[in-house]
């Protein structure tokens, strides 16, 4: 069942330096959050990462915890490039994380080195791997010495079975001590993944700085809102969308969106493209973001996405407009 892949499949894609390190990510990457859980189609999910393959997505990101049920995304993921496209495995950049809730008792979840290193384990098990490009810590710990979780992460690449650390979920100050102590141990921090979108902007508040002083990348994850920031939510609520199925997006917060949601779209459509390409555009301005992480369960919706690489430029009076829409 191997894939032949596409001869010019970096011709279109574009790419950015991960902060101040030697790895180039494309301008959108691949998350598997959601569409390759066992509930999901396999035939489906075997298309998407070979089409993203294709046209030049060369980065694809899981956690331990994706699924439903936990686990089977990262399973279903290494089914896939097994079978599919295991020659290729040096093109590509595989991330996975730990930090959530994952398995009973009291080392399945957070931040110690026990529960990191094991779930590392784990999921190249079920990856079908030797490594992994990036291990992230997937949340601060409140409770666990931030030298201690960082150490998890040196030792993960200092045993080869991560090429490089991550963080995601931290607040600037707490990026700017987990990256100091990275530095301390030799193992420089490479990206942080935060949530960022139109409608959660929090990481404006201090990051961007903090990123650019310590040389450090950035993957948003969640850039369309969790689907609120494309064209399904411009008359109501779909009854077969994931807030009508019941998850993270709850139904008052779309109705309370909804105005915002049908202003900006008409942003777009005077741009001549659709809304979820303008909110792709619009998280990639910011110079520290390297990469956008998208969901997709189509490929048209893939491929949807990336077309948003052919109109990034923003003038100043839609930028102005956007941030006026936002505001109010």
């Amino acid at each position: 069942m191997s894939h032949q892949p596409n001869p010019s499949r970096y011709d279109k894609m574009k790419y950015q330096r991960c902060g101040k390190s030697g790895v180039l990510l494309p301008r959108i990457s691949l998350g598997l959050w959601h569409n390759f859980g066992d509930v999901d189609s396999l035939a489906n999910m075997r298309g998407l990462i070979r089409h993203a393959f294709d046209i030049g997505i060369t980065h694809f990101d899981l956690a331990n915890n994706y699924g439903p049920p936990p686990g089977s995304a990262e399973k279903n993921f290494g089914r896939i490039l097994a079978e599919d496209l295991a020659e290729h495995r040096d093109e590509m950049i595989i991330s996975t994380k730990a930090g959530y809730g994952m398995y009973a008792g009291p080392y399945g979840d957070w931040g110690s080195r026990k529960y990191l290193l094991a779930s590392l384990d784990q999921s190249l098990k079920r990856m079908r791997l030797d490594y992994v490009d990036i291990f992230y810590h997937h949340r601060p710990d409140p409770n666990t010495p931030l030298e201690e979780t960082m150490a998890a992460l040196d030792q993960a690449v200092r045993q080869g079975k991560a090429l490089y650390a991550g963080i995601s979920n931290y607040q600037p100050e707490d990026t700017k001590r987990a990256a100091a102590i990275l530095r301390k141990l030799g193992t420089p921090c490479l990206i942080h993944q935060p949530v960022y979108s139109m409608f959660n902007r929090w990481i404006e508040k201090g990051l961007p700085a903090v990123l650019d002083e310590e040389g450090i990348g950035c993957i948003p994850f969640s850039p369309l809102a969790q689907g609120q920031l494309t064209d399904r939510y411009l008359k109501d609520v779909p009854s077969d969308s994931r807030v009508a199925r019941g998850g993270f997006l709850k139904n008052p917060e779309v109705q309370k969106n909804l105005p915002k949601i049908r202003a900006l779209n008409a942003v777009a459509e005077k741009r001549g493209q659709p809304l979820a390409e303008m909110a792709l555009a619009w998280v990639l301005r910011l110079p520290q973001i390297t990469s956008a992480l998208i969901g997709a369960s189509s490929i048209a919706q893939l491929d949807s996405n990336v077309k948003t690489l052919e109109k990034l430029e923003f003038s100043a009076a839609e930028l102005a407009e956007i941030e006026k829409i936002l505001a109010s």
